[in-house]
């Protein structure tokens, strides 16, 4: 079950802000880090072009689990969301959703100034780049009039992404894909929608073994049909409502399988976007640090979670939870120069009383 957090204090495009440090990114680590630079007295705005906190974890899989969180055997996207803002909120960070950093220069003085392209201009003393992969879109079929499709409501239409999956509860779904998304999602379906397709191109799925084991069995149950071999070909309606999913199945003659929804799993177009064009040293769009104080080639500048890069580097969120504790340390001697940091365990510290 997902546990919302508390509403983080998202400010209004544009406007002249100034803050100890900005955190470009709004996942998971990003929002580890808000934690980690208030514990040691530093307030964070953060920035991203998603319209809500929590990054992949919130935009692609909110009610999938994820089972590698420390302390937590297994917690959906969406509740490790909720978890992350109500472990942030005591320190009081002032987000800027809905919108990109374009630029990042420093001025006179050394201090580091961010624009966006909703004309927001914050000034810090120290960046980190916690921005996952970058900007992410999911990749369409290429199909005619798809976007007429893609302006329904979740439970009808074309969609790339479940944020809530009772909204398909008695529908037809069409699941395209091979990879553990459509596999899981079409799991996750199948015991609650009228009828559940899945799409695949060849019988080989990339999957985890489990899963396709369990695909297996619903399908053995009539539960799920598998359309394989099968592309999407075209999609019928009317008046913008999806009535059908037109698939290939080599035959010579498409199928028409009747459907309120198709679900397409075609995987990301990543692109880091503007970060490409900031100084930063970059290997294959991964940003190389110091892993042990995640810090850049820019002085004062760090980079945490997926996009940051170095030797034996894992790619997992307590990765990332890792390396926003060593950035936030390295950044409190820039905040807080010749300031003695005593380190404190937050058992002894505690949390802020106001």
């Amino acid at each position: 079950m997902d546990i919302p957090g508390p509403e983080l204090p998202n400010e209004p495009p544009g406007g002249t802000h100034k803050t100890d440090i900005a955190i470009i990114g709004a996942g998971p680590v990003g929002l580890f880090g808000v934690f980690q630079c208030g514990m040691l007295g530093m307030r964070c705005h953060v920035i991203d072009a998603l319209d809500q906190a929590g990054g992949q974890c919130a935009a692609l899989y909110p009610g999938k689990p994820i089972y590698d969180i420390p302390a937590l055997p297994a917690a959906s996207g969406g509740e490790l969301v909720g978890r992350l803002c109500t472990q942030a909120a005591p320190f009081d960070p002032a987000l800027h959703l809905g919108q990109q950093v374009t630029a990042l220069d420093q001025d006179d003085g050394g201090r580091w100034r961010l624009r966006s392209d909703a004309d927001t201009e914050i000034t810090a003393g120290a960046v980190i780049i916690a921005a996952g992969v970058g900007a992410f879109a999911p990749k369409r079929p290429p199909l005619a009039d798809i976007e007429i499709y893609e302006k329904q409501a979740e439970g009808n239409g074309v969609h790339y992404l479940v944020r809530d999956p009772a909204a398909y509860s008695g529908k037809r779904v069409v699941i395209a894909g091979g990879g553990d998304s459509a596999v899981d999602w079409a799991l996750a379906l199948a015991d609650e929608a009228m009828s559940v397709h899945i799409v695949h191109r060849r019988d080989k799925f990339r999957a985890q073994p489990e899963s396709l084991s369990r695909l297996h069995e619903k399908t053995a149950a009539g539960l799920i049909e598998m359309v394989v071999p099968g592309q999407l070909s075209g999609l019928k309606g009317s008046d913008g409502v999806l009535t059908a999913v037109a698939v290939d199945t080599g035959s010579g003659k498409a199928r028409e399988i009747a459907a309120d929804a198709l679900l397409a799993f075609y995987g990301l177009a990543q692109n880091i976007g503007p970060i490409a064009h900031w100084g930063l040293d970059l290997d294959r769009n991964r940003i190389p640090v110091d892993p042990t104080t995640a810090a850049t080639n820019l002085p004062g500048v760090f980079a945490v979670g997926d996009i940051a890069e170095y030797p034996n580097k894992r790619k997992l969120i307590l990765t990332g939870f890792s390396e926003a504790a060593f950035a936030a340390h390295a950044a409190y001697e820039i905040i807080f120069p010749g300031k003695a940091l005593h380190f404190e365990y937050s058992t002894t510290k505690g949390l802020p009383t106001s």
